[in-house]
């Protein structure tokens, strides 16, 4: 005669380990008591070693991803000249990126992210390598490597949030998602001082590439999960939650901005010097590279500032508004585009002041990267969070970054085309194109504001999936297991 927990019987049996099945997140709604023992968590030092781990590839990461923009801007010439080159660039990485990632989603929901993630890491670093030896003649083989480096990029980003997440409890959660995300902005910014240190000290911005790929061996790979088994309802769960929904929308408003912002600030501050007589005109093919080195200063520092602010300002809130993650978001959007607004309109006549809202804009940017993705880890289930990660990455990156600097570069170029050829309308058209930026703060601040309506009612739901599929697989009576 079958048991009443028979069919759970044989699933528990075919399952890891308990102390391997639960984890993080779920490990926090497994019942104790007469029933099947929850999760075991690693020892403290273990955990803060393996988020130390994806935290220095984190920045290894995105110093690689910024490279390329720094190198084109020693380059200050033309919109057209720039775009044919950062177009290819974006076209080819940013595609192979947001394609890769759904795969390794899927991937790191089902099967051992140990080795999905090394071999990422490893993949990217040894093309990295390759690419810094691929000389001018043979540009389109330079940008085939970097849609490659992409692909290998996609394994890390999709898969080493989930892993903080599932070694931390809710309140160390979030604060370790701000120290990984932290180096988002450090390693954007010394991608860009990478980039004009070496061309500077070597003459050749390939050195950049190399000394990249050297510090990628430094670090460790990180270890992780176990498999997961599907279940219908945490598809479902993922897909019709508006929380997720509307606050994937407002991260890809954060990188349209972002992607615009890092491509061509340092032209447009250069641009607004020459018109105020602070430099003079450079006709040259190589550049002073100073404001790329400046705004990647500004871009590390506000980096840092801004996502510990934002983690420290979601732990006080949440305790007294169940809504203030989105929140957070929301101000912090509306905020950023009145400084970047500000920023354009004081750039003709003084550059200190622009230097500053600038700076502001970014710090309130970067106030976003922790919280939003700690928004996505309550309103997911566990095992789903790889390929909601997955898809936030495509949607934000083809809506977002992939075509905003292209967008800018090809509104001003258009504007500067209708006009009479000079210094000072090559000033104003970026500045006009540079008001799109603005534009999509507000629309991302409004994304936010949309969450907010409804992140109580997913966390809820979240959370009730999450019981329920533990009282499945979990809350079989041991007496009854071995009967």
């Amino acid at each position: 005669m079958q048991t009443p927990c028979a069919h759970e019987s044989t699933g528990l049996q075919s399952q890891p380990p308990p102390e391997e099945q639960n984890y993080g997140a779920t490990a926090a709604h497994v019942r104790q008591g007469p029933f099947v023992s929850a999760s075991r968590n690693p020892p403290a030092k273990r955990q803060y070693l393996i988020a130390a781990v994806l935290c220095y590839a984190n920045l290894i990461n995105f110093m690689d991803w910024f490279i390329v923009p720094g190198e084109s801007l020693f380059s200050l010439s033309k919109e057209k000249e720039i775009l044919s080159s950062h177009q290819l660039y974006l076209l080819l990485f940013i595609l192979c990126y947001m394609l890769a990632a759904p795969i390794f989603g899927y991937l790191g929901d089902r099967y051992n992210r140990k080795i999905i993630l090394g071999a990422g890491i490893f993949f990217w670093s040894g093309v990295t390598l390759g690419s810094s030896f691929i000389n001018e003649l043979y540009y389109w083989i330079f940008f085939l490597s970097r849609g490659l480096v992409g692909i290998g990029t996609a394994s890390f980003s999709t898969i080493a949030p989930t892993i903080i997440a599932d070694l931390f409890e809710e309140g160390k959660r979030t604060t370790m998602l701000s120290v990984f995300y932290i180096f988002i902005p450090v390693g954007s910014g010394l991608g860009y001082v990478l980039a004009a240190s070496m061309a500077h000290v070597t003459g050749d911005w390939h050195w950049a590439f190399r000394v990249s790929y050297l510090l990628s061996l430094t670090g460790l790979f990180p270890f992780s999960s176990p498999p997961h088994s599907s279940n219908i309802s945490h598809f479902f769960l993922l897909t019709f939650s508006w929380s997720f929904v509307w606050s994937s929308l407002g991260l890809t408003a954060m990188a349209f901005v972002t992607g615009a912002l890092g491509m061509w600030v340092p032209v447009f501050l250069y641009r607004a010097q020459v018109v105020q007589g602070l430099v003079p005109p450079c006709l040259q093919e190589s550049c002073d590279s100073s404001n790329s080195l400046i705004f990647g200063g500004i871009t590390i520092g506000t980096g840092i500032l801004g996502v510990i602010a934002g983690a420290e300002a979601a732990r006080r809130l949440r305790k007294i508004n169940n809504k203030a993650d989105p929140l957070i978001c929301a101000t912090s959007m509306f905020v950023s585009a009145v400084c970047l607004y500000i920023a354009l309109m004081v750039a003709q006549t003084n550059i200190l002041s622009t230097f500053i809202f600038i700076a502001l804009g970014e710090l309130f940017l970067s106030v976003n990267w922790a919280v939003v993705t700690d928004i996505l880890l309550y309103v997911v289930t566990p095992r789903r969070q790889s390929t909601a990660i997955a898809l936030q990455i495509l949607v934000s990156h083809l809506l977002g970054d992939a075509g905003s600097p292209y967008l800018i570069g090809a509104i001003s170029h258009a504007i500067q085309h209708k006009n009479a050829h000079s210094f000072q309308w090559s000033f104003w058209s970026m500045q006009y194109s540079f008001i799109l930026c603005s534009f999509v703060g507000v629309c991302g601040g409004a994304f936010f504001l949309l969450t907010s309506f409804y992140i109580e009612e997913d966390r809820k739901e979240a959370q009730r999936v999450i019981r329920s599929s533990d009282d499945l697989t979990v809350e079989c009576p041991a007496s009854l297991l071995s009967s």
